[in-house]
């Protein structure tokens, strides 16, 4: 069976891809669940399983080639299989290779549909994973892991670490997953929490750089600055944005963070993630916010996909934490903190990088108290989080000092009104408020 590898569309804005290794050579062997490449995106490099199995008979773009999505860059099969025609027809490796810049100029956003392939072969398009993060850092200890193996064993409940990997270098990929699931247990799972949060760094010292001879300096866009740069005029343009702000009395979710934070083996909860888990089922409750523009007609979300924005160098990226309204807030905290360090790394799968239905940007961590923030189009609304300040608050006739933070709604003013935005607001102000229904 001839199965073709091709350039996947990772995004969107996915219009080239850039062939940064082959994990396999011409002539390897390949079973399904094997990283066999890692492609360059605007936004992070991304490793491709198989799922075919076979030998890699041909590499058709070599390492540093950059093509059209949909092009074909490889082809698995069987040692007897006829492979003529296709590579009669295809480029050879080193013609498809660039000269190894530093960098490839990145493909503007744009849309392109999906061209089925000839029914005379199968056609299996690779599975988008990130790209080793999961290895062993020096003296890291952290297990090497596909992201698929990943996800296999925490359905099944294996312990990654009491797992043999047969991938390249050690790795464990889902066979060995599955493989240890169906074998007898020999110690019960281990539940591996994320890290522990660092201790409140102190504040960097106030230094000035010297001043240098030249007036200016033009420093030319990164491929993620180039794609905001691209999309923002399609967001705040077409798009009529209103906002909503209110501001929510945090001294219980505060209050029950640290209790939280204080059971061993749990992840370390942020506050991020108490709101992500409140306005995923505020969501639910305001179908109406968990919405966006189609053409001529509303598409309303029964399930709340919720963009988690990073700030990075280079610009910024809104991975996507699928499933909040289903998830407990423990799972929350582990895989937001599991998110965003990937995406500080380029270290992304494709499927974390779109689908969201709503979006979260938090820049309390920066002293900033209130904020609004863009539309990421095609979504219906992002909510804006200030930081957690104490102040002088009245209750009861009396003053006291309690936690306050703002939080401003942006809302699409074709799907919405504003009555829609502030009842969603009222609703995520109450779960905060009365923070153990987040854990009911």
């Amino acid at each position: 069976m001839i199965t073709k590898v091709i350039m996947p569309k990772l995004s969107d804005a996915m219009e080239t891809g850039k062939v940064i290794k082959w994990i396999k050579k011409e002539g390897d062997s390949v079973k399904g669940g094997d990283v066999i490449a890692e492609v360059e995106t605007d936004k992070a490099n991304v490793e491709i399983e198989a799922f075919g199995s076979g030998v890699l008979r041909k590499i058709v773009v070599g390492e540093g080639g950059q093509v059209p999505v949909g092009n074909l860059i490889g082809v698995i099969a069987e040692p007897s299989d006829d492979i003529s025609n296709l590579a009669a027809s295809a480029p050879s490796p080193a013609a498809a290779a660039a000269p190894a810049p530093a960098k490839a100029a990145p493909a503007l956003p744009a849309m392109e549909s999906y061209k089925s392939e000839p029914a005379t072969t199968s056609v299996v398009p690779m599975s988008p994973v990130p790209a080793a993060t999961a290895g062993a850092s020096a003296g890291g200890g952290r297990v090497k892991a596909s992201p698929l193996a990943r996800k296999v064993a925490a359905q099944s409940g294996v312990d990654l670490r009491l797992v043999q990997g047969s991938g390249p270098g050690g790795r464990i990929v889902r066979r060995d997953v599955e493989a240890a699931g169906t074998a007898p247990a020999t110690a019960q799972p281990v539940v591996r929490p994320a890290a522990a949060a660092p201790a409140a760094a102190a504040r960097p010292a106030f230094v000035i750089p010297p001043r240098t001879g030249a007036e200016f300096e033009d420093q030319p866009l990164s491929p993620m600055r180039a794609v905001i740069a691209k999309r923002m005029p399609l967001s705040k343009g077409p798009i009529p944005h209103f906002y909503v702000t209110s501001e929510v009395a945090m001294d219980r979710a505060w209050a029950l963070r640290a209790d939280l934070n204080a059971l061993e083996g749990q992840p370390k909860v942020s506050v991020t993630d108490l709101i992500i888990k409140a306005c995923a089922l505020a969501l639910l409750k305001n179908p109406g916010v968990n919405a966006q523009l189609q053409g001529q007609a509303i598409r309303v979300f029964h399930r709340a996909h919720i963009g988690i924005a990073v700030a990075l160098d280079e610009g910024l990226i809104t991975p996507v934490l699928r499933d909040c309204d289903a998830k407990p807030l423990s799972q929350i905290a582990f895989e937001a903190r599991d998110l965003a360090e990937r995406a500080r790394g380029g270290k992304l799968r494709a499927q974390e990088m779109s689908g969201a239905t709503f979006s979260v940007s938090n820049l309390g961590m920066f002293d900033v108290e209130e904020f609004s923030a863009i539309i990421n189009p095609p979504e219906g609304a992002i909510l804006a989080v200030g930081s957690v300040v104490e102040k002088p608050v009245a209750e009861g006739g009396q003053i006291r000092v309690g936690r306050r933070m703002k939080m401003t709604i942006s809302c699409d003013h074709r799907v919405m009104d504003g009555a829609m935005g502030a009842r969603f607001l009222q609703d995520v102000k109450r779960l905060l408020e009365e923070p153990l229904r987040l854990l009911v």
